[in-house]
């Protein structure tokens, strides 16, 4: 696939939404560590580089990086009243993340991630799903949920109550999103094939549907992507932005015209969170208007950055920094 211009082009999202960004979904404490190649036999012990603790998910990571990039910002997600809710929550809001509209679950542990972070930069994860299971958004929450430009979901397959009826709740909330003026993006997190028709009952009502390559794949069945761009467009999506690694991106939008970006070149320490970081991105770059190359390219520095620390919140420093690394950074050339 060549890179070619679309010469699409947003104008600036003017509103007087109370927020620039409100992300909803799938929200994880993440316990990382690196490297670790192996686990140790019986009680063996082994010295590593670096444990973190970093708020992450498919919502979460992404408001975080949203609120890095200088985006007015909220969370709708479920935590636990534990020791590891507290943190979410205490993070958050040192990252100046509105956190009024978070619920939560008493009773029930914050869902949370053992990530044991590769010297190649792989992270083989253990999870507990724990609260955002819990988490559902309800008619009465619209009115201060989707008073945002964006609406951007993230999770669905790994929230059970928004889940459950084929996704009703979720599509609900898009609708809503929608009828109130919003943009309405998209992501999911190893959402296996069983989980297709959670998300096409939501295309309809998604503007920017954004998934890896390899989730794209799973719930497609197909592997080239502009047959899985097809694919989604013919079951109700309308742009198509898929997510492919070393390989940068492809998007197909709604009118048709398709554009391939390619990776930029970052000494990789931890994968973590860069596909909520792209989209954190997106969001941040279509918010300005610009041309959509412009955008995405925006969007494949913020996530290249987050890759070269550990932790879905590594890597972004500002917006401006972001916006210098997206000009300057070398392209990478994938085998």
């Amino acid at each position: 696939v060549s890179t070619q211009s679309t010469g699409v082009h947003f104008n600036r999202i003017m509103s007087s939404k109370a927020y620039d960004c409100v992300c909803v979904g799938l929200t994880i404490l993440d316990i990382l560590g690196r490297p670790i190649n192996s686990i140790p036999s019986g009680g063996g012990v082994q010295f590593v580089d670096k444990i973190r603790l970093t708020v992450a998910g498919t919502a979460a990571g992404t408001v975080i990086d949203a609120a890095k990039l200088g985006l007015k910002t909220a969370l709708v997600g479920g935590v636990g009243d534990d020791e590891k809710g507290l943190f979410v929550i205490n993070t958050l809001s040192l990252f100046k993340v509105d956190t009024s509209l978070m619920q939560t679950i008493k009773g029930v542990d914050t869902s949370a991630s053992i990530l044991t972070i590769r010297d190649n930069g792989e992270r083989p994860a253990s999870h507990q799903r724990g609260a955002s299971d819990h988490l559902l958004v309800e008619d009465k929450d619209y009115p201060k949920v989707c008073n945002t430009k964006y609406l951007h979901m993230g999770g669905t397959g790994l929230l059970k109550k928004m889940d459950e009826n084929n996704g009703e709740k979720t599509k609900s909330l898009l609708e809503a999103a929608k009828k109130n003026g919003c943009i309405t993006t998209y992501d999911v997190l190893a959402t296996p094939k069983e989980a297709w028709p959670l998300v096409q009952s939501c295309l309809p009502s998604i503007d920017w549907f954004m998934p890896s390559m390899e989730e794209a794949v799973s719930l497609s069945g197909r592997t080239d992507p502009e047959e899985i761009a097809r694919f989604f467009q013919e079951h109700g999506a309308n742009n198509i932005v898929l997510k492919w690694g070393g390989k940068g991106s492809y998007t197909k939008t709604k009118s048709g015209n398709i554009l391939h970006v390619p990776a930029f070149k970052v000494n990789v320490t931890d994968t973590t969170g860069c596909g909520d970081a792209f989209c954190a991105g997106f969001i941040a770059g279509h918010n300005k208007g610009w041309e959509l190359e412009k955008v995405i390219k925006f969007a494949t520095a913020s996530a290249g950055l987050v890759a070269t620390g550990l932790g879905s919140d590594a890597g972004i420093v500002s917006f401006e920094d972001t916006l210098h690394k997206a000009e300057t950074l070398p392209i990478y050339h994938s085998d």
